[in-house]
């Protein structure tokens, strides 16, 4: 996600790290240099003259394309909307559990025993985030990065396993039934906090439905082929009023659409790590600090910074 402190209004529209030139670029510079041709051409050679095209189809076709591209703008913005929610939902439910450990779990906080089971719990709490970022950003190789919240043979176990932040929540959930054979768990109690592992799962599959479910590619084909098809014939529409001003015009027409429709590709799948999707290690940094607190660790990590600009 970028992050900037600057409100300068020139600096926004300067700026290029972060926005949609990088995906279009190459497009909008053929597209310009076709309607140089074309214009060019028309100039020294006369290659409309007697072919008056009127503007109107050119018109009416760009209203209709800026509702498509509205739509598809709006689709994508839900999805990452909904994925912020998700890991927003994460953090409060990592906190609620946390907490529900601090003081269901054994009788009070004087049994180093206890105090331990509770630690291996809200460690196991920790990993739960870790594990699904990597999973929604296909890093299942690193689960190294566990090490600091397992044992190293539950380390083992999670790499032979395709599904980890399900594991991870099994797990928790056989630690807890062996505190209630303990008698350290109210019946009420362990109810509760397997409601709480729960919303875990939940969440897990709200950030799976998203991944696993694109915007319908038919949907995305037509889109883009009417808006190169309209990019490209914008010339013959805009030469004959216009002359020397068309490629200026088809740049500013080609970069709105070609831009928008970039806008939406790139949010669509707000779990990567390109500069506009969510911060998901940061969140896992914020979930990370916040219950080491719980159990009066002092040697806490430093919150996520942003690196040029870009917090991931």
């Amino acid at each position: 996600m970028i992050v900037t402190t600057r409100d300068s209004w020139l600096y926004f529209v300067f700026a290029a790290r972060g926005t949609t030139l990088s995906r279009i670029w190459r497009r909008l510079t053929v597209n310009v240099v076709f309607a140089l041709v074309m214009t060019l051409g028309h100039m020294q050679y006369g290659w409309l003259d007697g072919r008056d095209v009127t503007p109107l189809p050119f018109t009416l076709i760009g209203f209709v394309l800026s509702i498509f591209l509205g739509f598809r703008i709006n689709t994508a913005y839900d999805r990452y909307w909904e994925g912020r929610r998700l890991w927003g939902q994460l953090v409060n439910t990592s906190r609620t559990l946390a907490r529900q450990i601090q003081t269901l779990v054994g009788a009070g906080p004087g049994d180093p025993a206890v105090a331990e089971r509770r630690r291996r719990l809200i460690y196991l709490v920790m990993a739960f985030p870790h594990a699904l970022r990597m999973r929604m950003r296909g890093e299942e190789a690193m689960v190294a990065d566990l090490g600091p919240f397992v044992t190293p043979s539950e380390l083992e176990q999670l790499k032979r396993e395709r599904n980890r932040p399900n594991a991870l929540v099994q797990r928790m959930a056989e630690l807890l039934d062996e505190a209630y054979r303990a008698e350290l768990v109210h019946p009420m109690h362990l109810s509760l906090l397997h409601q709480s592992l729960t919303s875990l799962t939940d969440i897990q599959g709200g950030c799976e439905r998203i991944a696993n479910t694109p915007i319908p590619f038919a949907y995305q084909v037509l889109l883009r082929h009417i808006v190169g098809a309209y990019c490209y014939a914008l010339p013959f529409g805009v030469l004959l009023p216009l002359g020397l001003l068309t490629p200026v015009v088809v740049l500013m027409m080609s970069y709105a659409f070609y831009g928008l429709d970039a806008l939406g590709e790139e949010i669509q799948e707000p779990f990567g790590s390109d500069p506009n999707d969510l911060p998901l290690s940061a969140l896992c940094r914020t979930i990370e600090i916040d219950l080491r607190q719980r159990l009066g660790e002092t040697e806490l990590p430093e919150p996520a910074q942003p690196h040029h600009g870009q917090l991931l």
